[in-house]
């Protein structure tokens, strides 16, 4: 016998669904700010106490039945009241168990049995917690904080000597007895250092702004397993539509002008002028938006390894500006643009007297080794050093 499922179930689970709201107060163990406009007056739960009737039955003495019959001197005028009111020679005997009442609670100390059976909780822990946990030096009040004593302030060197001192010898670690076969790799194991760079900022390309594109999908409209060389050079232009901001990706016509147009870069020297300027067209291809726009890089740079052929060995980083991820953008026939470009000729132009000057006050950063203490003086700081002691004197 076979039995067919019908679909009803799912349907009436989704359509009678009935989720539980979360808790209106937090645990009591956990301090969670709460408005206290969530709260209700103790009035409010007045009105519900009178209706709801008591789950137990009460006669009027409260389950402790008390015959008053028993003591004469409640209702004799000039009775014996002894009985009432016993000393410590009528006393009656107390029994060993109920020893523990006569303790003060209040109080810290032993019982009458001379040994506290229950741990005494302090004020700012709160009842839900298990007492094993709970120390018995938490109890005791802590003592006020006394002010440290003012010990004579040591003489600290600040002069340029001692400062490059100290640099210096912060390095010890990685200059004085390193052995690179003792590093390995924090996560990978068996991947061990082959090689150390120092590293340097890279002058050479310190004035450009680099900014960092993701797309979505590979651009060029070719499959990822067809190589494409005209990425490698191509254009973004900034575009703007009815208030809209995105970018114009612009690519050679063909694979042989992006390779000459790489080559004939790779063949000069940075800022050099070609003796003949030949112009590269590239045409647009499609326009994209930009989806996020990261404007603090830190974890993410150029850097070129250099083993002396160009410059002396090191490591030469450059940071990223900013980071974009882009997606294409539908296109709109009714859309209206502001000065769209088609094909974009490419050729080369020297540099102006402001971009020349522009691209110098940049470069002082990595060139000129005074350049913080220069930043220093020009709001008005000046630094006297006299060998011991470096003064420094605010204009």
């Amino acid at each position: 016998m076979s039995f067919k499922k019908s679909k009803l179930d799912l349907l009436v689970r989704v359509r009678y669904s009935n989720p539980l709201p979360p808790p209106p107060c937090p645990p009591k163990l956990l301090d969670i700010p709460t408005d206290p406009t969530r709260y209700s007056r103790p009035e409010f739960l007045q009105g519900i106490a009178s209706e709801v009737p008591l789950p137990m039955i009460v006669d009027a003495e409260c389950g402790m039945p008390l015959d008053l019959a028993k003591w004469d001197c409640l209702w004799e005028e000039n009775a014996d009241d002894s009985s009432l009111n016993p000393t410590l020679e009528n006393a009656p005997k107390l029994d060993p168990k109920d020893a523990f009442l006569l303790g003060d609670p209040a109080s810290g100390g032993p019982y009458a049995n001379g040994h506290s059976t229950t741990p005494q909780l302090p004020s700012h822990v709160s009842w839900l917690r298990k007492t094993e946990y709970i120390t018995t030096g938490a109890s005791t009040p802590r003592a006020a904080p006394q002010e440290p004593k003012a010990s004579p302030a040591a003489i600290i060197d600040v002069s340029r000597t001692a400062q490059i001192r100290d640099i210096e010898s912060s390095f010890a670690a990685c200059n004085d007895a390193f052995d690179i076969s003792t590093l390995s790799h924090p996560n990978k194991r068996g991947v061990t250092a082959v090689d150390s760079y120092e590293i340097f900022p890279d002058a050479d390309i310190w004035a450009n702004a680099y900014d960092l594109f993701r797309f979505s999908e590979r651009p060029g409209e070719r499959p990822a397993d067809v190589e494409d060389p005209r990425l490698d050079c191509a254009i973004l232009r900034p575009m703007e539509s009815d208030g809209d901001h995105f970018l114009a990706f612009y690519l050679t016509e063909d694979d042989e002008s992006a390779l000459k147009f790489k080559e004939k870069r790779l063949t000069l020297s940075p800022y050099e002028s070609p003796d003949q300027s030949e112009e590269t067209v590239f045409h647009w291809v499609r326009d994209y938006e930009t989806v996020k726009i990261e404007q603090d890089v830190p974890n993410e740079f150029l850097l070129v390894l250099d083993d002396g052929t160009q410059h002396g060995k090191g490591a030469y980083y450059k940071n990223i500006e900013r980071k974009m991820i882009l997606k294409k953008k539908r296109a709109n026939m009714q859309e209206e643009y502001q000065d769209k470009w088609e094909i974009i000729r490419v050729s080369h132009s020297a540099m102006s007297t402001e971009e020349e000057e522009e691209r110098e006050e940049i470069m002082v950063e990595v060139t000129d080794p005074m350049y913080l203490r220069r930043d220093a003086d020009a709001d008005g700081e000046i630094e006297v050093d006299d060998g011991a002691h470096t003064t420094t004197i605010v204009s």
